[in-house]
């Protein structure tokens, strides 16, 4: 990067302010910022520096009766030039700070504005957070708007997730029913090693072995239950538990149940065929009482050894602790695959209470945040009864 680039660089950080110190800087005269540069640095100033151009927070936002505050037609044009302007990351970026540095958060629910956003895990946390607030107007675009969330997340996770189960379940069982995807290679070259051909250095089977994945049968499903806090820090790894759990229900040789706690328990098992409907139905704001969630589910582990059992929480507890460590220390016992999926925020950083997570993980018990593109991976291992500690490792390792 030249001189000169850093110099306009340098000038769109620091905001119109700082042009009269650098119009007496030798060879300014050829850095100028250009006509898209002002538009960008106009933009910038809007939401870091309003003073300077008459920015939203500088003239009042909604709910300033008739006061000098922008129209939602202004701000709808400000969002455009911002995708226009910016990459996608830094979009995300400066509409958050938007909605937090100037009191936008009142036209969260303007649908011509939701229209406008780019989407993102911060803004979908917080109109699930407020959904109660919504107005019957805005309904419809504040679904559209989380329906993008949920799309993106399922482009990213939805293939791995299946191959992973198809990876994992039913591997030992064989059917007459072929399937190019259920092909057992191994078996299969096996068998027909003594129909080898030298002449075309081929073995030709005799027989080909495919994996029986048809079996719906109560004994040969695995469980996989879902026990996801709901309490306000919870946003973003709600919604990736959300999708993940109507992908999984979707799959015959699973059978899956997603619940919801707070100081109650919620059975959202029904909402699955839908990640929208399921998400609605979260309260996200409510305390938190692990232990009692923990009870509930007990209920439905009717194979402890092809049961998963996901907490996924900040383990903020604030019901009985004691008890809710020799819950989970039985469930272990009995030969349910115990796992503990810390919260997630801020793009994947993790947020818990550390005390209470190095007491589950004395238990035995895998307890870590993992990165929602690593989610398959993790599945796979525990359908397959695999140690994760390994895996908790080259999580901890890679973060």
């Amino acid at each position: 990067m030249d001189t000169a680039e850093r110099m306009k660089r340098w000038r769109l950080i620091l905001g119109a302010e700082s042009e009269g110190q650098f119009q007496t800087m030798e060879g300014y005269g050829g850095a100028r910022l250009s006509e898209e540069q002002l538009m960008m640095d106009q933009a910038l100033a809007a939401i870091y520096n309003s003073a300077a151009y008459g920015g939203f927070q500088a003239q009042g936002g909604a709910g300033q009766g008739g006061g000098k505050g922008p129209s939602n037609p202004q701000i709808t044009r400000w969002l455009g030039d911002v995708r226009t302007l910016f990459d996608r990351e830094l979009v995300k970026i400066v509409q958050g700070d938007a909605m937090e540095r100037c009191g936008l958060k009142q036209l969260l629910f303007e649908p011509e504005i939701l229209e406008n956003l780019e989407p993102d895990m911060s803004l979908a946390s917080t109109l699930l957070l407020l959904k109660d607030q919504i107005p019957k107007r805005s309904k419809d675009s504040v679904r559209a708007f989380i329906e993008k969330i949920v799309e993106e997340i399922n482009r990213l996770l939805e293939q791995d997730v299946r191959r992973a189960v198809a990876s994992a379940v039913n591997r030992r069982r064989h059917s007459p029913i072929p399937s190019a995807s259920a092909m057992d290679f191994q078996r299969t070259i096996q068998r027909g090693l003594r129909n080898y051909r030298p002449e075309v250095k081929k073995i030709i089977p005799e027989h080909f072995y495919f994996f029986d994945r048809t079996s719906r049968t109560a004994a040969n499903r695995h469980t996989v239950i879902l026990d996801v806090d709901q309490s306000g820090s919870m946003g973003e790894s709600v919604i990736y538990s959300s999708v993940m759990s109507c992908i999984l229900a979707s799959m015959a040789a699973l059978e899956t149940r997603i619940v919801a706690f707070d100081t109650n328990v919620v059975d959202l098992t029904e909402k699955c065929s839908d990640p929208v409907d399921l998400l609605f139905g979260f309260q996200l704001g409510g305390g938190t009482d692990i232990d009692r969630s923990v009870a509930y589910c007990e209920k439905f582990i009717e194979n402890p050894s092809k049961t998963l059992f996901f907490l996924i929480s900040d383990l903020e507890e604030g019901g009985n602790r004691a008890s809710l460590l020799r819950r989970l220390a039985s469930l272990r016992e009995s030969g349910v695959s115990v796992i503990c999926l810390l919260a997630i925020a801020d793009k994947g950083k993790p947020y818990y209470d550390a005390q209470m997570a190095g007491r589950i993980a004395s238990l035995g018990i895998p307890c870590f945040a993992c990165a929602p593109e690593k989610l398959p991976a993790l599945l796979e291992r525990a359908l397959k009864g695999q140690d994760l500690t390994i895996f908790e490792k080259e999580i901890s390792g890679s973060s």
